[in-house]
């Protein structure tokens, strides 16, 4: 192997790691909720140069949070399996070199956001990062088992500042979309922290799935998983949401709550829980419902 060949690829590695701290997988689901609610905001379709650039503005942002998020959790990441094989953990990323990564997505982000898009944009962009950086990651994740409830806070901003970014302000079709990623974020993320349990109990990180037993925890997936569907039915109203999103919303989140419901049952019986199937499920219900909320403006009934 060439010295050249040798350098390409270290550098393709370097790059490839870095990308990895921004979490690309969390970050596609970030993006699902903000393109849609941008289609209606504008009741069709939206600038495509607006949306490019409210989705790189996004896509800074939140791999900012992200990249902060391991920097500051490279300790316990060292110590669970799901996350041994990290960029800080293995040593491709130093610790200052993810610190100065972070920062400079985050000023990058909100700069970019305040120019292309608008202040309110950018303002809920930096709010986003503190949010997910200070307030979950630093204070709640590691002290309560109520972390992800308010920490998930941080993943509904994407929704305000896609709505921002095309009208300048926030309305209540947008506060609505909010509340529903806030409601199914538990019962997205409750599901995970059973499948590994074992892994936050040896951290000593509180998560619902380590304090609680299965069918407790189950329980409180089916309750959540109610609550979004009832808030995602009060966007019908509140948006004069058409055909599209209302058969969407009752499906999709008749589907969701089936699922629930079979995660408590199977733990009640004693039989193998199987969490990661609505961990998925609930991934593909959201993503569902906001193709619905993005399609519904663009036709006539």
């Amino acid at each position: 192997m060439s010295d050249q060949t040798a350098v390409r690829k270290s550098a393709a590695r370097t790059v490839k790691a870095y990308v990895a701290l921004t979490k690309p997988r969390v970050l596609e689901l970030l993006l699902v909720s903000t393109v849609p609610v941008m289609f209606l905001a504008q009741g069709g379709m939206p600038p495509l140069w607006l949306v490019l650039a409210t989705v790189i503005g996004g896509s800074m942002s939140a791999g900012s949070a992200a990249a902060f998020n391991m920097y500051l959790d490279r300790d316990i990441d060292a110590h669970m399996h799901r996350t041994e094989n990290r960029p800080l953990v293995t040593g491709e990323v130093s610790p200052r070199g993810a610190l100065i990564f972070s920062w400079t997505l985050a000023i990058l982000s909100t700069l970019w956001l305040w120019i292309t898009t608008n202040w309110l944009a950018a303002t809920l962009s930096a709010s986003a990062i503190f949010f997910y950086v200070v307030i979950y990651t630093m204070i709640l994740k590691r002290r309560t088992e109520q972390n992800i409830i308010w920490g998930g806070i941080a993943g509904c901003f994407p929704v305000l500042i896609g709505w921002a970014a095309v009208t300048g302000s926030l309305d209540w079709p947008a506060f609505i979309l909010f509340a529903l990623i806030f409601l199914w974020t538990p019962p997205h993320y409750w599901p995970l922290s059973m499948k590994y349990k074992d892994d936050y109990d040896d951290v000593d990180v509180p998560m619902l799935g380590v304090t609680r037993n299965a069918s407790q925890v189950g329980l409180q997936v089916i309750l959540y998983a109610w609550a979004t569907l009832a808030c995602s039915l009060l966007l019908i109203p509140i948006a004069d949401m058409g055909l599209v999103y209302t058969v969407s919303a009752l499906v999709f989140g008749g589907w969701f709550i089936y699922e629930s419901h079979r995660l408590y049952n199977r733990a009640v019986r004693g039989a193998e829980a199987r969490p990661m199937r609505v961990f998925h499920a609930s991934i593909t219900y959201l993503t569902l419902i906001f193709v619905a909320v993005a399609v519904d403006p663009l036709l006539p009934f």
